[in-house]
């Protein structure tokens, strides 16, 4: 027997789902006829601007209002430059920056982009506190560890999305910035009291729903004073008694990703994770990256299976499909933006990001070194480094674990070497291969990843960028005098 029509379509009203490859294949289209959301793009959907803004028209065959959303943060994380580099810094090196209106005027520019392609949510921005050096999602993700000054930039990332008529969700909710595991993977833990938590990683998100924020997507996070022994995502306190009623938050609530073992693992599957995620007070469930329509009629039928055994109450799922359909309804209506956008703007503003401490002396045709580095889930594999602005300069790319300084070195003879990484002081063999060619050699180092604490012993300057775009690339270039 199959489901009923009815309650098909209305568990379909609550999804975010996503498709392989650049052309949208039948099914996705039809699904959109039969009351999904809407999409999520992913870097495997872009191949260039005409082919997504083709994708998106034709998604909107089969629903004109349907959701289309994409993870465009700038920085190290963009979906529609994922085969260059994003031409704009992230949030990192904005929040190094500290001007409030510059940020605005950033994300309303990825905003006009995304907004002319026919997309009309963007997955952004994050606005974690990242406290914690070493965690490994979200980084230069982060605005920064200051509280007030990553609620200021949040705020305003938010207004500079939404005044180009694409609908902001801020991420995530209730703060991922102390985790030091990645949720992609198994789900971490905050253990905080409420009292730092509303110190320190929730004035953000105060800020975003005090700016007008459209949706806020939810974290796949342990927070024991908060959840219990559940993640964030599964939970009423956080998702109703916190968001929605002491933060008075009336916009649309998006899960991250179900398919993230933070939240599959912990409910048995992505099916029952989205009623799970349901119950607790979620509206749009993002199922993730990696699906066909047998996952969205699986994770459909699960729901209607809940609303029939009364795991789960019918007004509830009325309300969540009720607040997509409102998103949905805000970015028609904001559609039309007469803005454009200006990657010139996010170059400018990387350079503006650049911190040199040291001095940068003696650097005529140096050998040039890459410290090879894992992309995390959230990033995917996004070119980076200063491989593409150097001017004439070789550069060679390794492993710190399998490099040995000797032959550096050796390659290097009388040059000095400018050796390139991304956190480096947490990635395996960098900061002994660092210190060990520094002792007997030039070194200028250009940290591309999260400012830490730690630096270079005996290293002649330290540069750092604040992130890893195409834009960051570029801006060290430049100060190296590397640049063509």
């Amino acid at each position: 027997m199959g489901l009923d029509p009815g309650l098909r379509r209305l568990a379909l009203g609550t999804l975010l789902a996503a498709y392989p490859g650049p052309v949208p294949p039948d099914w996705a289209v039809d699904l959109l006829a039969d009351g999904l959301a809407g999409h999520t793009l992913f870097g495997t959907n872009v191949h260039d601007p005409a082919q997504v803004a083709a994708s998106t028209a034709a998604l909107r065959t089969g629903r004109p209002d349907a959701l289309i959303a994409i993870d465009e943060e700038g920085g190290d994380v963009t979906r529609l430059a994922h085969a260059t580099g994003s031409p704009y810094p992230g949030n990192a090196a904005l929040g190094a920056i500290g001007d409030v209106a510059l940020t605005r005027r950033v994300y309303q520019s990825i905003g006009a982009e995304l907004a002319a392609l026919g997309i009309t949510v963007n997955l952004a921005p994050t606005v974690d506190v990242n406290t914690a050096d070493d965690n490994p999602v979200i980084g230069t993700r982060s605005f920064g560890a200051d509280p007030v000054r990553v609620a200021a930039h949040s705020a305003a990332a938010v207004a500079g999305l939404q005044a180009a008529g694409v609908a902001a969700c801020a991420k995530h909710f209730p703060g991922h910035g102390a985790t030091v595991t990645d949720s992609h993977h198994e789900l971490p833990t905050v253990d905080a009291p409420l009292s730092l938590l509303r110190q320190r990683d929730l004035p953000p998100f105060a800020a975003v729903v005090a700016a007008g924020a459209r949706a806020v997507m939810t974290a796949h996070i342990r927070v024991p004073a908060l959840t219990g022994a559940d993640p964030a995502t599964f939970s009423r306190a956080v998702l109703v008694d916190l968001l929605r009623t002491e933060y008075g938050f009336t916009g649309a609530v998006i899960t991250d990703a179900l398919e993230m073992k933070g939240a599959a693992v912990a409910a048995g599957g992505v099916g029952p994770a989205a009623v799970r995620a349901l119950s607790a007070g979620a509206d749009l469930l993002c199922i993730g990256a990696k699906v066909d329509a047998e996952l969205v009629e699986r994770v459909a039928a699960e729901i209607v299976d809940a609303l029939a055994g009364g795991r789960l109450a019918r007004a509830r799922v009325e309300e969540a499909a009720g607040r997509a359909a409102d998103l949905a309804a805000w970015t028609r209506a904001a559609s039309g933006s007469p803005a454009t956008g200006d990657p010139e703007l996010g170059y400018a503003a990387a350079r503006r990001a650049v911190r040199v401490e040291g001095l940068l002396i003696g650097l005529d045709q140096p050998l040039v070194v890459q410290l090879h580095t894992e992309s995390t889930i959230a990033e995917g594999r996004v070119p980076w480094g200063l491989g593409p602005h150097l001017d004439g300069v070789p550069e060679i790319r390794v492993i710190a674990t399998e490099t040995d300084p000797a032959t550096l070195r050796g390659l290097a003879g009388d040059r000095p070497i400018v050796l390139v990484g991304r956190h480096l002081h947490r990635l395996p063999g960098g900061p002994e291969l660092i210190a060990d060619l520094a002792a007997q050699h030039p070194v200028t180092v250009v940290e591309m990843g999260w400012p830490a604490q730690w630096r270079p012993a005996g290293a002649r300057a330290f540069v750092t960028t604040y992130g890893a775009s195409h834009a960051n690339g570029r801006a060290a270039a430049e100060v190296l005098g590397l640049a063509g």
